[in-house]
């Protein structure tokens, strides 16, 4: 396991698997007791998982380049959790 030196998420690695657990997430304002962080899905093709779902869920925020190194944009699971999908923006196509 890894905290991060600001200790607002956790990152579990097991047999190839990672698990990150994050504090709330600033694009959103949690009102209700329930799982106040997000699932975050690290992937190798972000773009593409954004364009299929993209108009078919609740999206939070967009597909967006952060400065933190990451592609990645979040929805809204039918329980109104937080996903969030991402991928190193050093491994993103040359076009992006």
């Amino acid at each position: 396991m890894f905290l991060s030196n600001a200790e607002s998420w956790a990152l579990l690695k097991r047999d190839g698997v990672e698990l990150m657990l994050s504090a709330p997430n600033e694009h959103e304002a949690d009102k209700t007791p329930q799982f106040t962080g997000s699932l975050y899905f690290r992937t190798d093709h972000v773009d593409e998982v954004w364009l299929a779902v993209k108009d078919r869920v609740k999206v939070c925020y967009s597909i967006e380049n952060f400065d933190y190194g990451m592609r990645e944009f979040a929805i809204y699971d039918n329980n109104g959790y937080l996903l969030q999908f991402g991928q190193p923006v050093d491994s993103l196509e040359p076009w992006l």
